[in-house]
Parts: structure tokens; C-alpha cells; sequence
């Protein structure tokens, strides 16, 4: 079944100036550095990479919480990255967000009928459907009997419950796109399943779609249909789920899965071949391809000089890598 596109996002920049007290512009810290793609209704994707890749910051564009330095994000027809404050509204009750700390995330002096209440409220929502809203929102995240949990504060809460709350707030304007934030990093093991699989019924149920972000590859091919691998501000390799995981073109790519821990004890010792050395700094990031300082397949003079061509080896499945200069998307 086709689907249309609900986002797109072009060329997108998110470079956050420095500056010093005495000497002015310092520079600038290059988080997004010229992303591309397309979401469809429905889908979800997964995005990638080690902590300070600019998964996050990406995310926050998205949602309109920074301004692009440059690019373009379109969501269903409506550029939102230059949007006036109405266009804004209209987007921010489109498109829901789940944090990465619940309990940040929720005011500590509000119950979680306040806190429910109060994006209803900012909408305009009239009281007889903000009570009836609140109470499906509830029963969809399994904070049920809903007495027990209606005028408790967050502190009162497990961290999974305050998740749930998050979630629950989230999909309370009905949105169509979900943002998602390494939500389940702050949780117990015991139930970062329990809160995946929440996600992923309310994303069937409602056709929601979804941006998971997270830096554990190990998650994803349970929850996405495709993965976005970024590193270095930029996403170096896409493709569906199945595809990337069969056959990771980017050499980060295949470091980051052979990162994964193994259950099987007898591969203890096997040695990982992780790169060595430290993702790029952004603000001064390595000309050529940004991975080339730590890239066992690296061919000197072309990868450290040129920045890589996006490339596609396999139907659907690109990345950038002077490996595949011979396939073009």
C-alpha cells in the first residue's frame, strides 16, 4: 500500500554559534550539517549514531524548538522551518514529543490531571471533551484504574509510570508524527520492553508516525522500518531495517553492529574491531568524510580531502562512502 509523504526534510543545517566574551564569533558547532529525507504517513524510522552525532539536535528542529540555520522542513505541503506563530500552533499540535528523562519532562508541582490538562487547555479544547480526552489517553497507556494515578505527582511515580504519563502526553492532540527521544534510555531493563511495545501498539492503532532516535542498534529492527545512521552531524547511511542489517555499507555502520553485546558467552573474546578514537569535534569537523580519521578502509587523498557523494549500491539503501563512488541514487 502506498503511502504519501508527511515530512520532508531538504538540505537541513542546525549550526549553533559560539561566541566569546571579549573577541565576538568563535565559531559555530555544526549538530545538523546538510540532512535530507522523506517520512511517509505511518512510518516509522529509527535514527542512529554515537551521543553527540546531532541525533537530537535534529530532532529538535523537526519540532520546531530550533531554527534551522538552513533547509527546509515540509510537513504535509506547509513549510514549517520559516513558519509565522499560527502555522506553528497549528504544526506543534501535529506532532507530539517523548523525552528521554520522564521525570524532567513533567512539571513536579502539577498532578498528572494537570499536566494532561493543560496542552487541552492551550488548544482550546472545551472541559467536557478535555475529561473524556484525558481519560482514553490514560486507558491507552495502561495507567489504569485511572484513580490511582489521576492526582498523583510525578515524584509519586515509578519511572516507567512517568513515561507513560509522557506517552500519554504526547498523543493527546491526536498528532500525526511522534518524536521520540531515546525513550527508554533512563529506564530500568525491566521495563524498556513494556514502553517499546507501547509505543509501537499506539503507532498501529492511531497511523501514527514515528522518529525513534536512540543510540542502541540492538532495539530497532523490532520498532523501525528504516534506519538512519548519523555521525558527525551528517546521516551517513539509510535503509530499510532488514537491508542494513544484512549488509551495512558505511564502515561506522558495521562498527556500530559489531558494538552490539552478544547474550552468547562464547564469543567473550572475539575480537569486535571497533575503530579507535573519538567522534569528530563539530566545531571544527575533519575535512573530507567526517569518519576518515577513524576508518580502517580510509584511501588517502580522496577520503580526507573530498566529502564522500551520496552513493546507492542496493535498490533503496544509500549511504555516503567514496567505497560505492560508482553507484549513484
Amino acid at each position: 500500500m502506498q503511502h504519501s509523504t508527511l515530512l520532508s526534510v531538504r538540505h537541513l543545517h542546525t549550526w549553533y554559534e559560539l561566541r566569546q566574551r571579549a573577541f565576538g564569533r568563535a565559531g559555530s558547532v555544526r549538530a545538523v550539517d546538510d540532512v535530507t529525507f522523506d517520512l511517509a504517513e505511518g512510518e516509522t524510522i529509527a535514527v542512529v549514531g554515537e551521543s553527540g552525532c546531532g541525533k537530537s539536535s535534529l530532532a529538535k528542529t523537526i519540532l520546531g524548538l530550533y531554527r534551522p540555520t538552513q533547509g527546509e522542513i515540509v510537513f504535509q505541503g506547509q513549510p514549517i522551518h520559516a513558519a509565522k506563530a499560527a502555522t506553528l500552533r497549528w504544526y506543534r499540535r501535529q506532532v507530539g514529543f517523548v523525552q528521554q528523562d520522564p521525570y524532567g519532562a513533567l512539571p513536579p508541582f502539577m498532578n498528572v490531571h494537570r499536566i494532561l490538562a493543560e496542552p487541552l487547555i492551550i488548544h482550546g479544547i472545551r472541559k467536557a471533551q478535555r475529561e473524556e480526552r484525558i481519560r482514553e489517553v490514560l486507558e491507552e497507556v495502561k495507567l489504569v484504574p485511572i484513580t490511582d494515578f489521576i492526582t498523583k505527582f510525578p515524584h509519586m511515580l515509578s519511572g516507567g509510570q512517568q513515561q507513560r504519563v509522557v506517552i500519554a502526553r504526547a498523543i493527546l492532540l491526536r498528532p500525526q508524527l511522534i518524536v521520540a527521544d531515546e525513550p527508554v534510555s533512563m529506564l530500568d531493563a525491566s521495563v524498556r520492553v513494556e514502553i517499546l511495545e507501547l509505543l509501537r501498539n499506539l503507532q498501529r492503532v492511531h497511523r501514527l508516525a514515528v522518529i525513534y532516535i536512540t543510540h542502541d542498534l540492538s532495539a530497532v529492527r523490532h520498532f523501525s522500518e528504516r534506519i538512519f545512521v548519523m555521525y558527525g552531524g551528517k546521516i551517513v547511511e539509510k535503509g530499510k531495517v532488514a537491508d542494513l542489517l544484512r549488509n551495512p555499507l558505511h564502515p561506522y555502520t558495521r562498527a556500530l553492529l559489531r558494538a552490539i553485546p552478544d547474550a552468547d558467552a562464547t564469543n567473550a573474546e572475539t575480537d569486535r574491531d571497533v575503530p579507535p578514537g573519538e567522534p569528530p569535534s563539530l566545531l571544527h569537523p575533519p575535512p573530507g568524510c567526517r569518519f576518515h580519521p577513524r576508518c580502517p578502509l580510509v584511501t588517502p587523498g580522496l577520503c580526507d580531502m573530498l566529502e564522500p557523494p551520496e552513493c546507492e549500491p542496493e535498490p533503496l539503501h544509500l549511504t555516503l562512502c567514496w567505497l560505492y563512488k560508482d553507484t549513484k541514487p
